[in-house]
């Protein structure tokens, strides 16, 4: 299935962001026409998912270049809208290299996004090959988190058309519920059998034996293998480890930080608690009661099977298989 959360009009410059709150119920495209309106729509989380963070921030800077907006400006607002995401820095440093020559940015976001989606079908061939049964996956990691194929997602659809696999657990992922609603969604578009549980029953599941891999993606990797990715991948690390079922994360090696040795210095975004208390507007908690809502967890790399990259799955040790394949990009 492909299914972009992005559309980019350069004769009207404007960038249509597929507004993934709304999702499945409705499909509404909002135009960003400025940097600033592209960071909102990051940072209230129409686009998501660290590939389409770093794809909308790329056209981001091509909109600035095209209505005439300083480029400094335009990229502090741009660096601002999440910090957890790398793939966000990652573009960004790659535009900044073309600041002020409208036509060289825009061939750079056109890499960019090129390379997201070279990087994902990698993603995928290398991740299929290692699933197999029945697979558990938590929040978003498709077509709609990348803006190609995607990433633990895409992995499990090339691993469903090889007759790999033959059923998919599909958490939750509160508070925003991206897996309910937005990995339901592309499976049932995809006729790939699955069903949505709570993020609190993988447990039970996994020890029932009705759990043979977890795959998940990845906001931010340090150079020992630790990761960010959305709050609860942690606690299925540890229920995988506690039951034996392999565990992997996928990512494309842009994910990966080179600057941090492990996972203590990924910053970890904190959203309003109006996020955990409410949804859509519908208050689901006595008002006034307090609630935190970290974004994301560090998952430490001891509890890593492997990671899936485009460069193939690396096994322990992870720091040393992943400088190798940073030193090979």
């Amino acid at each position: 299935m492909s299914f972009s959360p992005l559309r980019f009009d350069e004769a009207d410059r404007t960038l249509w962001v597929l507004d993934q709150r709304r999702l499945p119920q409705e499909e509404i495209w909002e135009p960003a026409r400025t940097a600033a309106e592209t960071a909102a729509a990051i940072r209230e989380m129409r686009v998501r998912g660290a590939p389409a963070i770093g794809m909308a921030a790329a056209y981001g800077m091509v909109l600035a270049h095209l209505g005439g907006e300083d480029p400094a400006a335009a990229d502090a607002v741009l660096r601002g809208s999440r910090p957890t995401a790398v793939n966000l820095t990652y573009a960004l440093d790659k535009i900044r290299t073309a600041w002020g020559d409208t036509t060289r940015v825009r061939a750079l976001a056109l890499e960019v996004r090129s390379e997201i989606e070279a990087t994902d079908r990698a993603i995928d061939l290398a991740g299929a090959a290692v699933l197999r049964g029945r697979i558990l996956t938590h929040c978003n990691t498709g077509a709609l988190a990348t803006g190609a194929t995607g990433t633990a997602l895409g992995a499990i659809l090339e691993a469903y058309a090889q007759k790999r696999i033959s059923h998919v657990w599909v958490d939750e992922t509160r508070p925003y519920l991206q897996g309910a609603r937005l990995t339901a969604f592309e499976l049932q578009k995809a006729g790939v059998p699955g069903a949505i549980i709570t993020d609190s029953m993988a447990g039970h599941f996994m020890a029932r034996g009705e759990v043979d891999a977890v795959i998940v993606g990845v906001d931010r990797m340090a150079l020992n293998g630790d990761f960010a990715n959305k709050i609860g991948t942690y606690a299925l690390a540890v229920l995988a480890h506690h039951h034996g079922i392999p565990f992997y994360p996928a990512l494309p090696l842009a994910s990966v930080d080179p600057e941090l040795a492990d996972g203590s210095g990924i910053p970890i975004e904190e959203r309003a608690a109006e996020e955990v208390t409410s949804f859509r507007g519908v208050a689901v908690a006595p008002t006034g009661f307090p609630a935190r809502h970290p974004a994301f967890d560090v998952t430490p790399h001891t509890l890593v099977t492997g990671i899936v990259t485009e460069r193939g799955v690396l096994y322990p040790p992870l720091g040393e298989r992943l400088r190798e394949a940073l030193a090979s990009a």
